[in-house]
């Protein structure tokens, strides 16, 4: 805060103990002797004494406007007639410890040790719907004689300004909670209090405020929470449950735990008491006619479940579940039948069947059959939905009878399942599995046989189908039986419950390798294979052969002992091939490699088929344990196993390459360079030519360039004459066009004179007319307006009043000779007028004169 008025200190031309104090404003002075500090008020001059020292100002005074406050500490003690109260050394007493609460008035300093604790303020404006909580720090009496002890609480309610006291501090603002429609306001009792209503509320205890608009907790009251109405509809309800015993409005108790429904029809909307709390929103539970539910635990007609018990519903109904209720796997569609359609029962409980009229026990199990609705009731369990299988004459189904144990293939009806039959699963090893699931046969596909095929599962259940190709066998063993059978292609083969297919484990690659081909079905042929094999000559020479054998079978399919001796040898190529091998390494064993490379057909054939008694080499080889025959043997390579042998031929072979390659070489040589010798003449000829021609151009060149100078000398004289004689008429044609649009623009000139003229004229001419038409227009609605005045004039005024104004002047002059007394009466004509006012002054006899009135009135009628 500034301090106006030092004028002694710092200035030089006024001495330092020279204060000057404005007005409103204070400053403190110790007296050092006798320690006692004092206020000098201004306005006015202050000269400091030896013995005294300014301690605080100049300083303003304290000013409170209107709706302010301050508060000021240790204030100073007055007496009854609000002078200052001073101890016997003069220093003025103080309050220590008290404040005080200033409001509007007059500026005022602040005395020797009092503090301004809070600055001036505005007061406290407490707005409607809102309060303040005021709290007591010190007992005292209110104006109201009310007491109020220290920390006791209560609010000052808006719209209104607080004005503070020293026994009391605002503990909080407390804006009031707005009530929409469909809520509630929670309190909750901080202490034991009254509330709005006037009820008597415990410290804790809770409660709802329903009343639609703005409520302000009390000060002993706090808002909990804001309760949202919960809207039921017809397909809503609530599921309460009871914190407590209570009673709600209705009047009904509600026991601690208990739990109900609130319907619509019980109320539209609902909001949760203290004392109870919604476990959740339950939609309604609709059934059609085509729908069931067995509710568990049903209520009976108190609400109180019945526990271990089962209730059916029909449809169509709706309802909701009540507290402790609940579905038994949901609401389920009723059961509808076809013809081909069946259900297999099972009783958990005892009861008696309404449809057959028959005891169940519990556990029985029986099928019913459609067409026709069902709907199971509480004692039954639905196991199975069977429908009809209908199989074609190819496709079947394995059944089993749950109590015999006895398996049997169904094929080629439709067939329904009965109570007592499930379908069978009929296990394969895994091999077969795998060939089946392929849909291929290895042995008659070669191109696939290191591919495998990962397609979909089979069906156990169904009856195990398989196409035996043409031209091929299948044999499959009956285990019950004990007895096999060979199937000859083109067939379908259907495997009864005990049978298993005969699998074949066949030798393949090259060299052969046993257990590579797995099959089913064995191919009769004809067929080849190929075999890798390693022989040996007399002088050591050890050669790798590839051949390729074209095989067999010999088979009367109408003998089974025949037919049986197919699948006699489980890996008929091995042991071909093995037999041919040792047969044609014995035979190459006492050859030498020469005899052997010239003759290694004949050599091979004649190991393998053998002599006959012509020394002719036979064209066949049976193998009689399976009736397989080899028809000929292909040799497809012979090469050298050993490396010396395999390089001294690559050397030969290379030495022959090598000759053919120079001879190749020579006459490419010689038939390039007949090629150069040729082309070389061809270029010299192409030369000649082209410069000929080149000379010849160079001529036409000349000559054209001979007769472009001259074109150009003579076309650039005469271009100069005839620019100069193009440029003389166009000037003359310009001088010409300037004349003529001279003349024109004349022309135009004139005429549009003469027409702006006459335009003119005939302007001012028409003014005229006009003027004088809006002047005879004027005079003559003048002379209407001054007629139709007239006679409205004398329409308003009316005859009797135009007559009675009229005949006015002479009744007046009788009267006045009436009044003179006349007898006699003078008449004259219209043209001497006779002034009666002064001849009646000289008349007298009324009577004579009234007569002659009454006479003359008369004669004007």
């Amino acid at each position: 805060m500034s301090r106006p008025g030092m004028g002694g200190r710092g200035s030089g031309d006024e001495p330092k103990s020279l204060y000057r104090i404005p007005p409103y404003y204070y400053l403190h002075v110790l007296d050092q002797n006798t320690n006692v500090t004092r206020v000098e008020l201004g306005p006015s001059t202050f000269i400091r004494q030896d013995n005294e020292k300014v301690v605080f100002g100049p300083e303003k005074m304290v000013t409170v406007p209107p709706r302010h406050y301050c508060i000021v500490e240790n204030p100073v003690l007055r007496d009854a007639d609000n002078a200052l109260v001073t101890d016997k050394s003069g220093q003025i007493k103080l309050r220590h410890a008290d404040q005080d609460i200033r409001q509007a008035q007059d500026p005022f300093p602040l005395y020797p040790g009092e503090v301004l604790k809070v600055p001036v303020k505005p007061l406290t404006v407490v707005k409607a719907n809102s309060a303040l909580r005021i709290r007591a720090i010190l007992d005292f009496t209110t104006d109201d004689d009310v007491r109020r002890v220290a920390g006791d609480e209560w609010l000052f309610e808006g719209p209104g300004t607080y004005i503070p006291r020293k026994e009391e501090e605002v503990a909080e603002t407390i804006l009031a909670s707005v009530i929409l429609p469909n809520q509630a306001l929670k309190l909750r009792a901080r202490k034991e209090t009254k509330d709005r209503e006037g009820t008597e509320r415990v410290t804790g205890e809770e409660w709802l405020v329903k009343k639609v608009g703005a409520y302000l907790p009390g000060a002993y009251e706090e808002v909990v929470d804001v309760c949202n109405a919960h809207v039921l509809t017809e397909k809503k309800a609530l599921h309460m449950r009871a914190k407590r015993t209570f009673t709600d409005d209705k009047g009904v108790t509600h026991r601690n735990g208990e739990e109900w429904l609130i319907k619509f029809s019980d109320t539209e909307t609902h909001i949760p008491g203290v004392y109870e709390e919604v476990v959740r929103v339950i939609d309604i539970q609709t059934l059609n006619n085509r729908q069931y539910c067995v509710i568990e635990d049903p209520a009976d007609e108190d609400g109180k479940p019945q526990l271990g018990q089962r209730k059916l519903v029909k449809g169509e109904k709706s309802f909701f579940l009540l507290p402790g209720e609940k579905l038994q796997r949901g609401i389920q569609d009723v059961f509808i039948l076809g013809e081909d359609e069946g259900l297999i029962l099972r009783a958990t409980e005892g009861f008696t069947d309404a449809i057959e009229s028959t005891q169940r026990r519990p556990g029985d199990r029986w099928m019913i059959r459609g067409p026709c609705e069902y709907v199971p009731p509480v004692e039954v369990e639905v196991t199975a939905r069977r429908k009809a299988i209908p199989l074609d004459e190819n496709e079947g189904i394995y059944v089993r009878d749950v109590k015999t144990g006895k398996v049997r293939a169904i094929i080629g009806k439709t067939y329904m399942l009965t109570h007592d039959e499930e379908l069978w699963q009929k296990e394969l090893p895994p091999a077969v599995e795998t060939l089946l699931a392929s849909g291929r046969d290895p042995l008659a596909d070669r191109s696939d046989r290191s591919k495998s095929t990962a397609d979909s599962k089979r069906d156990k259940t169904k009856v195990i189908t398989y196409r035996v190709p043409h031209n091929a066998a299948v044999q499959i063993y009956d285990y019950k039986q004990k007895k096999a059978r060979v199937v000859f292609g083109p067939e379908l083969v259907m495997l009864d419950p005990d049978e298993q297919f005969t699998q074949l484990s066949l030798s393949g690659g090259k060299p052969k390798r046993p257990n590579v081909i797995k099959s089913l079905c064995l191919l009769l042929g004809p067929d080849f294979c190929t075999d890798i094999i390693t022989i040996e000559t007399s002088d050591h020479a050890r050669l790798q052969l590839q051949l390729s054998y074209n095989w067999h079978f010999e088979v009367d399919t109408s003998s089974k002992e025949q037919a049986a001796k197919l699948f006699s040898v489980p890996d008929f190529v091995g042991d071909a091939c093995k037999a041919i091998a040792s047969r044609v390494r014995g035979a190459v064993a006492g050859v030498q490699f020469d005899d052997f490379h010239k003759n290694s057909a004949r050599i091979i054939r004649a190991s393998v088929f053998g002599i006959d008694e012509n020394k002719k080499v036979r064209d066949r080889f049976t193998f009689p344990s399976n009736n397989l025959v080899i028809t000929s043997i292909d040799i497809q390579s012979v090469e050298p196993v050993d490396q010396r042998t395999r390089d001294s031929l690559q050397k030969s072979v290379q030495l022959a390459i090598e000759i053919t390659t120079n001879s190749q070489e020579a006459s490419a040589r010689h038939d390039a360079e007949r090629l150069e010798q040729e082309a070389k003449g061809r270029l010299e000829r192409q030369k000649i030519t082209d410069e000929a021609e080149a000379e010849r151009s160079r001529r036409d060149l000349l000559s054209l360039q001979a007769e472009s100078a001259a074109v150009e000398s003579t076309g650039q004289a005469k271009a100069e004459a005839h620019s100069r004689a193009e440029a003389a008429r166009i000037e003359g044609e310009a001088a010409v066009e300037q004349a003529r649009l001279k003349a024109e623009a004349s022309r135009i000139e004139a005429e549009s004179e003469l027409e702006r003229l006459g335009k003119a004229r005939e302007a001012e001419l028409k003014y005229l007319r006009e003027q004088n038409d809006l002047e005879v227009t004027k005079e003559r609605e003048i002379a209407g307006i001054e007629t139709k005045k007239f006679q409205e004039q004398v329409g308003a005024i009316g005859k009797d009043t135009i007559r009675s104004i009229a005949v006015s002047g002479p009744e007046t002059q009788v009267k006045l000779l009436q009044s003179l007394g006349l007898q006699t009466t003078l008449i004259t004509d219209g043209n001497s007028p006779i002034n009666l006012f002064n001849t009646a002054q000289g008349l007298v006899g009324g009577n004579v004169l009234k007569r002659k009135h009454m006479e003359g009135g008369a004669e004007e009628e």
